[in-house]
């Protein structure tokens, strides 16, 4: 009898046990899901195209959002003492690979963790800045795309000079605190000096900076207004785009979200193509590459891009050639 209780019992667990450890290896085969941290000091809509470029960028490499990849997307709206916080909730979060959307939050980054990969979407100057080696061999944690283009502040005054050949007076919207604003701030001023333009620098360190940035352009007459690269701009750009349309100021700026959002035009690196480029180093990592060895690549696409709609807002007649070399016209 005690050897029938055994051989039913047996006969019970024996299923059991095979479905529980056939379970418990099914569990352990499935693949780990690759997640991904997104650190920027731009607000959520700042980005806006170029964010969606990442995303198409890492769709076109097979990824589907929630199944094969997890994005955790960190804004710092403009504020850097939020960073700080957000890239160690990253790095809490033991993410395979942080993403970084400007130089001043691939610093946060780089201070956060020395052993995460980190992937920046775009920075002036990743040598000066200390973030890599050099372009071919990072050597570090880091790699991405650098945009090196400090000297397109000059080529955008002689667009602005083009389109008004008697401005004499150009106040320029920086941030000094953002990397690079002094280098884009000398070539302007280099530009100015061989075109015969003076500069009204105004510094940009909060967004309340910026209406009081037009008062003093208009009380100086500034003929024109420039914009530099950075965060809080970015963040702001419907307010300057309005602020130049209000003070008849024709305006020129780093990225084409400004002219999409009222701007009158732009000249420069494209953004959203730099950001659909950082998802393959993305891919590149998740498949075991060293961001070590993999080479900083610079940008490959330039663009030009005019608002008809605002030029005529503020009076402005836009010369042909300057339409005809454009990349885009908003009309």
């Amino acid at each position: 009898m005690c050897a029938m209780k055994k051989v039913v019992l047996s006969s019970i667990l024996a299923p059991t046990l095979a479905f529980v450890l056939g379970f418990n290896a099914q569990a352990q085969q499935q693949p780990k899901i690759p997640r991904i941290g997104f650190l920027t000091n731009n607000s959520s809509t700042g980005l806006g195209a170029a964010d969606e470029a990442f995303r198409q960028g890492l769709r076109s490499l097979g990824y589907v959002e929630g199944k094969s990849l997890v994005t955790e997307y960190r804004y710092g709206e403009g504020k850097v003492g939020r960073l700080a916080e957000m890239a160690a909730d990253l790095v809490r979060l033991k993410v395979d690979v942080i993403v970084t959307g400007g130089p001043t939050s691939t610093r946060t980054a780089k201070q956060a963790t020395s052993t995460i990969p980190i992937v920046m979407a775009s920075d002036p100057d990743p040598v000066a800045n200390g973030f890599v080696a050099s372009l071919a061999r990072p050597g570090g944690n880091i790699t991405g795309l650098a945009t090196l283009s400090p000297e397109l502040s000059g080529k955008r005054l002689e667009l602005l000079k083009e389109i008004l050949p008697k401005i004499s007076r150009v106040a320029v919207l920086g941030t000094s605190t953002t990397p690079g604003t002094a280098q884009e701030l000398k070539e302007a001023e280099l530009a100015a000096g061989a075109f015969g333009v003076k500069l009204q620098y105004l510094n940009v360190l909060d967004p309340k900076d910026i209406e009081a940035g037009f008062r003093a352009a208009s009380k100086e007459r500034a003929d024109a207004v420039l914009v530099l690269n950075s965060a809080i701009l970015i963040s702001q750009r419907k307010q300057i785009a309005d602020l130049a349309v209000k003070n008849r100021l024709p305006a020129m700026y780093p990225q084409a979200e400004y002219v999409e959002d009222g701007g009158l035009m732009t000249y420069g690196v494209s953004f959203i193509d730099l950001h659909r480029r950082a998802a393959t180093y993305v891919d590149k990592i998740l498949k075991g590459a060293k961001p070590a060895d993999l080479p900083v690549e610079q940008p490959i696409k330039f663009e030009l891009i005019v608002n008809l709609k605002t030029a005529k807002q503020i009076g402005l007649t836009i010369p042909p050639n300057v339409l005809a070399r454009a990349d885009k016209v908003i009309s």
